[in-house]
């Protein structure tokens, strides 16, 4: 695996390396010992999926807050999607920051996203999975978000020719109104 800074403190962008052959390929997503050199999360709690139907289907900004901030591991298993993390953690050097990538079935990137890290995507092709590795147990109060066209963070997300995205999350707060916007890893 090829381990790529973000730019964003504690996160990482993941690139499998595919052994190939007649039959196909062969990588490695995820390694004890690859990740416990670089000092990242060993061990996940859980893994989750999030299946979506149509392009523009749009689902964070999304984090655990409290005594139990979640790690996550983020790949597309199926289609296309565009992936944002953004950093809340207050006494980092890259707080409010964003990073983006476009993570495929075909390019099998994978995301890092630290303890203190909001996370959303778009997706961009109809029938897009994303599999989640995630260390902390769920813990619906602790469950926060942040407005996914917040001014304050300006993320640009691609052109959708038409959106789906939850009550739930047309109505979270924008960063300057959030109460317990910053994380604590």
């Amino acid at each position: 695996m090829i381990f790529q800074e973000t730019g964003l403190a504690g996160a990482w962008l993941i690139e499998p390396e595919p052994q190939r052959d007649e039959r196909g390929l062969f990588a490695r997503t995820w390694s004890v010992a690859e990740f416990r050199e670089r000092g990242l999360a060993t061990a996940f709690d859980h893994c989750a999926t999030s299946f979506n139907e149509r392009p523009g289907t749009l689902r964070g900004l999304h984090y655990q807050t409290g005594g139990e901030p979640e790690i996550k591991l983020i790949r597309c298993t199926r289609g296309r999607i565009f992936d944002v993390i953004v950093d809340l953690r207050p006494g980092s050097a890259t707080y409010r920051r964003w990073f983006s990538t476009e993570l495929t079935q075909d390019n099998r990137r994978l995301v890092y996203a630290s303890a203190g890290f909001a996370h959303g995507f778009q997706s961009l092709e109809p029938a897009s999975e994303v599999f989640y590795q995630i260390t902390a147990g769920f813990r619906p109060e602790l469950q926060r978000g942040l407005r996914w066209n917040d001014p304050a963070l300006a993320i640009a997300w691609p052109a959708a020719a038409s959106r789906v995205i939850s009550a739930r999350d047309q109505a979270l707060p924008f960063l300057e109104s959030a109460r317990e916007a910053a994380c604590t890893p």
